[in-house]
Formats: C-alpha cells, sequence, structure tokens
C-alpha cells in the first residue's frame, strides 16, 4: 500500500506529547507512523504502530523501513522520543549517562539518518521536528541537568546544521525548546513549584506543544528556528 497523502513518522508515540502529536497530524491528513518502545496497534488504517527502543541499534532505521513498506513515502518525523533525568552533576553514573544519550542522541541520529535518506529519494522535500529543552539555552540554578543541556543542547545545533546542509533539496528542520510541561510523569504535588519555574505562572500544556509543531509544519520558509515553548523562560527571570 503506497499512500498519495503525506505521511509522518512520530517517536515517544504512546502517551503525553507524542500521542497529542500523532492525533494533530491525522487532522492534518496525514498518514501516521507511531514508535514508541511499547504501543499498541491502532484501529485507524492511517495510523501504523511500530514498537521498538530506538536506543537500539538499528530501531530506527527499521521503523523508516516499516513506513516505506506500508505508506511508500516519509514527509516529516517529529523527534519527540527523550527522557530527562535531573539530578547534580556528579551523582550521574555511566548508566545514567547511557540512557540519556541513547534515546536523546543514538535514537534522533538513527531515525533522522534514515528519514532523510527516504525523503532526498522520494523527492519532495520534507521536515524534521526535534523536541528540545529550554534548559539546553538558558540554564536554571533550581534544576541541575547537564546531560538534559548536553543532549538537548545537541539537538537544538543540529537541528540548524541540518537546516543549511539540506535547505536547497526542500527539508526543513526545526525544533521546539520546551519549559516543563503537565504529562503523567510530574506527580500533582509537585506541579505548584513546577509552575513558578515559568515567568507567566504556569507549566505548560500538551496543547501548547502540539500548537507549536503544528505552526512548525504549515510554516514552509521557516527553518533552522528553535521555537521555545516555555511561558518565558528562555526571556529571563
Amino acid at each position: 500500500m503506497h499512500s498519495t497523502k503525506k505521511v509522518a513518522i512520530v517517536t515517544g508515540a504512546s502517551q503525553g506529547i507524542g500521542a497529542a502529536v500523532v492525533t494533530a497530524y491525522r487532522k492534518l491528513g496525514y498518514a501516521v507512523v507511531a514508535n514508541s518502545r511499547s504501543i499498541h496497534p491502532s484501529d485507524d488504517p492511517e495510523i501504523l504502530a511500530v514498537p521498538g527502543d530506538l536506543a537500539r541499534r538499528g530501531t530506527g532505521a527499521q521503523v523508516v523501513e516499516r513506513a516505506l513498506a506500508r505508506f511508500g513515502r516519509i514527509d516529516t518525523l517529529v523527534n519527540n522520543a527523550g527522557i530527562f533525568i535531573g539530578k547534580p552533576f556528579t551523582d550521574y553514573t555511566d548508566a545514567d549517562y547511557d540512557a540519556v544519550t541513547g534515546i536523546n542522541l543514538y535514537g534522533f541520529f538513527d531515525i533522522s539518518r534514515s528519514a532523510v535518506a527516504a525523503m532526498l529519494a522520494h523527492g519532495n522535500g520534507g521536515h524534521l521536528v526535534n523536541v528540545s529543552s529550554s534548559l539546553a539555552d538558558y540554564a536554571d540554578s533550581q534544576v541541575p541537568s547537564a546531560l538534559a543541556s548536553l543532549t538537548k543542547g545537541g539537538l537544538s545545533a543540529v537541528t540548524k546544521a541540518l537546516a543549511i546542509e539540506y535547505a536547497t533539496r526542500g527539508i526543513r528542520a526545526n525544533a521546539v525548546a520546551l519549559g516543563v510541561i503537565r504529562t503523567p510523569m510530574h506527580p500533582p504535588e509537585t506541579h505548584e513549584a513546577l509552575d513558578g519555574l515559568h515567568p507567566i505562572g504556569r507549566m505548560g500544556e500538551i496543547d501548547d506543544v502540539v500548537e507549536a509543531i503544528v505552526y512548525l509544519e504549515q510554516a514552509q520558509f521557516v527553518t533552522g528556528e528553535i521555537l521555545h515553548v516555555d511561558g518565558g523562560q528562555s526571556a529571563g527571570h
């Protein structure tokens, strides 16, 4: 089955931001390939669920292969999968380093390399959207997070590099740099403190992120942009 409609791959798609991004791209008329380490099949024939751990060698390439086999093309890749481990720098372990870099960097690298190759082969351009963090640009003394800065800072940098490398071939690359978003990973008892990390006085909502990604998808003259969706964190405190 090859699709004439556009096709998006969304990683970290089983819950939270990723699941909402899948819904948003379906509303835009895209077929969607949804990846997560554990994800259930969809009743929607235009959604292909592909389970797999992107930190494992070759998983990202396999997701792209499954997408091409089912739909015949890839137009957008949303690199949403990622993990955050916040602790003082000297408390990080080798296991922490392997976990964070495995998903945030290798996971990005493997699937993006294959997706860009597919976009180039198809010849109709494409779009990479990376989910980064405002902490990569603006450190916060209340949130020790060196591994997030190391990896998400890399994503922000490579977003600009890829935007320039492929600008003449119709492939755009953008990122959303997030503040703290209200998702199930943040227990309710932490919400008040997390609200206070943002100048506007609240955490972000999943819809705030989805709206930013949809904007970047539709903004054909925007590439190399790091769009801060962070309640003013990046502007200062």
